[in-house]
């Protein structure tokens, strides 16, 4: 008796795999790329930044599999240079919109529409030191609860997040599909900083237009801090042109405006080029800003030249 139940046992153990294994499917990708950036400027410390050679690589596993009743769970899993990088679950139910957990990565909400210029590369902003993403609104990467629906050409998007001081909160809406070329989207956030539990409003509204190869665009974002004369204005418009399939260049630039009076306007402007051939892209970045972090005479400039490869 002891034998046949461990066949039998065997046997539901084998059928209880089987059929896990035809109820969804695991992708794995990655990707692998070599750079070499040169960092300068009176912001931070002159010169290249140590070894101006780096590579890196990511590792996602996507699964994904149907219900009985029609809706799909999927999960997402990145490792990049073989750290915990970010992570979802989420539960598709068809026109009553998608649920998802997220971890480290923008799901619903601002932080979906946080930088929506076109750029071939970088955002001009991006790379040129501690505090280079003042004005860009971003309620930060910790563990959200997240909600998307389409609704006639509009997509509405929410995340929530608890974190140790307060609640972060934010909503999204996107129309993608109302105007031929055009895209529109506005985004408005409550996000909790520090340890104190201070809150920060913050708003964007975005606006781009593409045809034929050129896509133009155009975005306002405000922070506002509790936090007398903290508040901060940004101003982006950056333009791309796709020069054939393979080949793109942009070109953008972002104004951040401070409320405290002493200091001045941070203007960043940078250009990028891409060229890809079939899973191999060259990239070239440089950016610069004048009066980083708002303080007169202290300008940075970022260059990066890459080739990453995906798999």
């Amino acid at each position: 008796m002891n034998n046949l139940k461990k066949l039998g046992l065997t046997a539901l153990a084998g059928s209880l795999v089987a059929s896990t294994a035809t109820a969804g499917t695991l992708e794995v990708t990655g990707s692998a790329s070599v750079k070499y950036q040169s960092k300068s400027g009176s912001a931070g410390t002159s010169g290249v930044q140590g070894n101006p050679w780096s590579d890196g690589n990511a590792i996602s596993f996507k699964g994904s599999g149907d219900m009985d009743n029609g809706m799909t769970v999927s999960y997402v899993y990145t490792m990049t240079d073989a750290a915990f990088s970010s992570s979802s679950v989420s539960l598709d139910m068809g026109d009553a919109g998608l649920v998802a957990f997220a971890h480290g990565t923008a799901f619903g909400g601002i932080d979906t529409i946080k930088d929506k210029m076109p750029t071939a590369g970088e955002e001009v902003w991006d790379d040129q030191g501690t505090g280079d993403d003042a004005g860009v609104t971003d309620v930060g990467s910790d563990p959200s609860l997240n909600y998307k629906v389409d609704m006639n050409g509009v997509t509405a998007s929410a995340s929530y997040s608890r974190t140790g001081v307060g609640t972060d909160t934010s909503v999204a809406l996107v129309a993608a599909d109302l105007v031929d070329g055009a895209e529109f989207g506005i985004g408005i956030a409550t996000d909790v900083t520090g340890t104190s539990g201070t809150e920060n409003d913050m708003s964007t509204v975005y606006a781009k237009y593409t045809a034929g190869a050129v896509t133009v665009g155009v975005q306002l974002s405000e922070i506002d801090k509790t936090a007398t004369n903290g508040d901060i204005d940004r101003e982006a418009a950056a333009l791309s042109f796709a020069v054939n399939e393979n080949l793109s260049i942009s070109a953008g630039i972002s104004t951040v405006e401070y409320e405290d009076s002493s200091k001045v306007d941070a203007e960043s402007t940078g250009v990028s080029a891409s060229y890809t051939m079939g899973g191999m892209t060259f990239g070239a970045v440089s950016n610069k800003t004048d009066s980083f972090g708002g303080t007169a005479g202290s300008d940075q400039e970022f260059t990066e030249v890459s080739i990453s490869f995906a798999f």
